[in-house]
């Protein structure tokens, strides 16, 4: 199970909410905590979620949920309505960027994504969840691609968001057939082995065979020398018959 799929399970279904999305963030700036707030629980991940009610009428929430070191439990830690979102802030409407802003009602964070990728999908989704279900005055969305505003662009978000599930279902094809991978690359390796054995043969055969030919051309250069010998010999005996 995905960590955001474990978030809606613990932290949205037991409430009767379904999770929109979820983005793991970090603070670009450190926040002031006062002198009695010291002595935390140490390192943790944060997520940045969305969720709605499955009850009518729909009501959207932007939940803050920590993971803190050592603990499997997600916990809940602010919550605010979509209807006191004001500002949504993309930082550069030019190019993806991890960074992005919320303003609330009584709160303002500055945050920056794991991924330009998971930020422009949680900015997408937000801006579809505010137009669809915002009672009120909607949040402002400034320094945002125009990508992820409006329907006119939705071909593209949803190519977008495609790639980003590829690439992540590519990942985790790799982590979990790895073993795979390396018996391809062991099969590889055995038959360049057996390749390389093959043509040692066959050259040790080569030689061998040039051995051969050597040998023979030899005897039968001695057996030339030999003939020629024994004609030369004839001759002789030939003429002094002869005389």
């Amino acid at each position: 199970m995905s960590v955001k799929s474990a978030i809606n399970k613990e932290v949205f279904i037991p409430h009767d909410e379904k999770m929109l999305v979820a983005a793991q963030v970090k603070r670009r700036t450190k926040k002031k905590i006062p002198f009695l707030a010291t002595g935390g629980q140490g390192d943790y991940m944060t997520f940045i979620c969305i969720s709605v009610t499955n009850k009518k009428p729909s009501c959207v929430s932007i939940t803050k949920v920590k993971q803190f070191q050592g603990s499997s439990a997600f916990v809940k830690r602010s919550q605010w309505t979509i209807d006191q979102l004001r500002q949504v802030n993309g930082i550069d409407s030019n190019k993806d960027c991890p960074e992005f802003d919320l303003m609330f009602e009584n709160a303002f964070d500055q945050w920056v994504a794991c991924s330009a990728g998971e930020k422009c999908t949680f900015i997408q989704i937000l801006h579809h969840t505010c137009q669809r279900y915002s009672s009120a005055q909607k949040p402002d969305f400034v320094n945002c691609q125009s990508k992820l505003l409006g329907e006119y662009q939705t071909v593209d978000s949803v190519i977008f968001r495609c790639k980003v599930y590829l690439k992540r279902k590519r990942k985790a094809f790799v982590a979990h057939n790895g073993h795979l991978l390396r018996q391809g690359n062991s099969i590889l390796h055995s038959a360049a082995d057996s390749v390389t054995s093959a043509v040692q043969k066959a050259s040790q055969a080569l030689n061998e065979r040039g051995e051969r030919l050597g040998r023979a051309e030899e005897r039968t250069a001695d057996m030339m020398n030999s003939a020629e010998q024994f004609s030369v010999t004839a001759q002789k005996l030939a003429m002094k018959h002869k005389c």
